[in-house]
């Protein structure tokens, strides 16, 4: 498996509760663009629209060597999961604060995966309380050093 993009805000920003594996509908250029890791997944989002579930935001950079069919680099593009994950994502987003979000973006025997979380938001106390964890924890280590 080899990790092209991960999103590291995401778990400071969010409190990830579930996640899942979901292949892309991608074009030519767009897969030869994530091959020079030209792609970022911090800001995107996923969306659930007439039982279907489409990623937002998520910037693939045009491939440089394209031409005219070359692709938009922020597009909607469509996530392929089974219905019965799509069913279940639905009753949970459904709930209040509850969202999805990618966390990384893969390579999975040849296919680009995306892995996506369902994730509530933190509040800026629990920020501050992990925050705290990891200077403790650093410490030990130094100390145990």
């Amino acid at each position: 498996m080899e990790i092209i993009a991960k999103n590291r805000k995401a778990f400071f920003q969010y409190e990830i509760l579930e996640k899942l594996e979901a292949g892309i509908v991608l074009t030519g250029t767009e897969v030869k663009s994530i091959r020079n890791r030209d792609v970022s997944i911090n800001e995107s989002f996923a969306h659930i629209d007439n039982g279907e579930i489409f990623i937002h935001e998520m910037h693939i950079g045009q491939y440089k060597q394209g031409n005219r069919q070359n692709h938009e680099p922020k597009r909607v593009r469509k996530l392929l999961l089974h219905k019965r994950e799509i069913n279940k994502a639905i009753g949970k987003v459904k709930q209040k604060g509850y969202t999805m979000i990618p966390l990384s973006l893969y390579f999975k025997e040849g296919r680009v995966k995306v892995e996506l979380a369902l994730v509530r938001g933190k509040t800026t106390i629990d920020k501050r309380d992990d925050m705290k964890k990891r200077t403790i924890e650093r410490e030990i280590q130094r100390a145990m050093r």
